[in-house]
């Protein structure tokens, strides 16, 4: 189970989520405005495109990765059916997209991306709604490496962008699941 309830006064309960990362329990902090609203968006793209292949997405998904390691990715992609379980995914979903905070930024740079690299997550995105960027790891070899970041210049930057440096900004990417797949970055951080 991944979820403590907590007691207030007044009879109020409130359910904390957390996670298990090398055998030790993490509290899940409550996600800020932004955080929801960027993974509301990557879920609901993700959803639209794979409604009715055998792609399933999942929002905050329990995903098991070995006895010791238990996590809430943001978003997972999941192409295999023999990973999905009624408690959760167990085994590597094909995509796993984590919106940092300051408060879970370091797990999900750190260990979670050793650990996702480690079990064979084919796609990490780690998502930064503060810099509006997309920083997109493909697993090769057993290794990540860095496939490319998005981002959407601010207002200040674009003031002083040449027409050609604007021109190079690319909005949209390609994710490895479908080559008609096209994520526009300004549709993920729309209300952002």
């Amino acid at each position: 189970m991944s979820n403590i309830t907590l007691q207030y006064p007044n009879g109020y309960q409130e359910e904390q989520k957390y996670e298990i990362l090398n055998g030790v329990k993490y509290m899940s902090p409550r996600p800020s405005t932004p955080h929801s609203d960027t993974a509301g968006s990557a879920f609901y793209m993700f959803k639209n495109y794979f409604k009715g292949s055998n792609c399933r997405v999942y929002f905050e998904p329990n995903l098991t990765l070995s006895d010791k390691d238990m996590v809430h990715p943001d978003v997972a992609v999941v192409c295999d059916a023999d990973k999905i379980k009624m408690d959760g995914i167990h085994g590597a979903p094909d995509l796993i997209v984590e919106i940092l905070s300051p408060s879970t930024s370091k797990r999900d740079r750190g260990y979670k991306f050793n650990l996702y690299e480690k079990h064979g997550v084919t796609e990490y995105w780690m998502v930064d709604t503060k810099n509006r960027t997309i920083t997109v790891y493909m697993l090769n070899d057993d290794r990540y490496y860095l496939d490319n970041e998005y981002y959407i210049p601010d207002e200040y930057v674009l003031k002083r962008m040449t027409d050609e440096e604007k021109a190079q900004v690319q909005y949209e990417f390609k994710t490895h699941l479908a080559d008609d797949l096209i994520i526009d970055i300004r549709e993920v951080f729309e209300n952002v």
